[in-house]
């Protein structure tokens, strides 16, 4: 099967396209705009790489330039991890669906693209897919339009559709400033103390690993189409007893200096997925 899987040199790109190459019956097809970040990457040789700028306007038929994929795994985004940018709604929301209608107007048939837990809003609990979505930040509401903008696709072009929102992350390759980088950081300096907010707000981990093993199941998977699916542990757990934990698997001794940062503003304090689609197509692929 021919993947083209884009934003392919960023956190989960990386991590996907290792877990998609398991698979030698998989051809995969990746692009960014970095030709010389994708060289560094270990994959490098074992894909065809084409270079492309969302941006771009220039192409007429993505969908012959990407060499006529069976399958596209949208992950490119721009401005991460800035979620109140305007950048998100001014620009981002057009470019990605200019890129999608191309794609699918000129023939691709299955699609899977990545989008947010923040698309709910500020709701605390067990958030499932049938719930109302009501973004309270740029990223989201940019996310949110986007499928809407899908979902009006659909009734004019024949392809499928995967709508994954994405929890909380962490592994290899993470935002530098994220909780776990910050950890890692300071362990590696040798620091004692680690400055942190109250660390009260539950969350919905997952390690990178498993977030992109679930990608590909549920890209490849023809069970549940044209829908939302969570991709999220469906377990909450304080920040505080997640770094807790980390630290303990790392065997290190650090002082959480907790409170020293304000709760952000941007997302609720305790909210988690309901994973049960998603255990839906795992469950039938094993």
């Amino acid at each position: 099967m021919k993947i083209l899987v884009t934003g392919a040199t960023g956190f989960i790109g990386n991590h996907l396209i290792k877990e998609l190459l398991k698979d030698i019956n998989n051809e995969i097809i990746a692009t960014s705009r970095d030709i010389k970040k994708v060289t560094r990457c270990e994959w490098f040789s074992k894909v065809k790489y084409i270079s492309y700028d969302l941006n771009n306007t220039d192409v007429l038929n993505l969908f012959e330039y990407f060499d006529k994929p069976d399958r596209v795994i949208h992950l490119a985004w721009d401005g991460l991890p800035n979620y109140n940018d305007l950048i998100h709604i001014e620009k981002n929301l057009f470019s990605n669906y200019h890129f999608i209608k191309n794609l699918i107007s000129n023939g691709l048939k299955d699609i899977t693209i990545i989008g947010t837990c923040f698309e709910y809003g500020l709701v605390n609990g067990c958030l499932s897919e049938d719930l109302q979505t009501n973004p309270s930040n740029s990223y989201a509401i940019a996310k949110d339009s986007l499928k809407k903008f899908i979902e009006e696709l659909k009734k004019q072009y024949d392809f499928n559709y995967k709508w994954v929102r994405l929890f909380y992350m962490y592994g290899e390759g993470q935002s530098e400033k994220s909780v776990i980088a910050l950890l890692n950081k300071a362990m590696l300096n040798g620091e004692k103390e680690f400055s942190m907010s109250g660390g009260e707000q539950l969350r919905d981990y997952l390690h990178i690993q498993e977030v992109a093993s679930n990608i590909s199941k549920i890209s490849l998977q023809n069970i549940i189409n044209n829908q939302v699916i969570n991709c999220c542990s469906g377990e909450p757990i304080s920040i505080r007893k997640f770094v807790e934990k980390y630290l303990d698997e790392k065997s290190y001794s650090m002082k959480l200096n907790l409170g020293y940062y304000p709760y952000p503003n941007y997302e609720p304090m305790a909210f988690w997925g309901d994973n049960t689609k998603l255990q839906k197509i795992l469950n039938e692929q094993m």
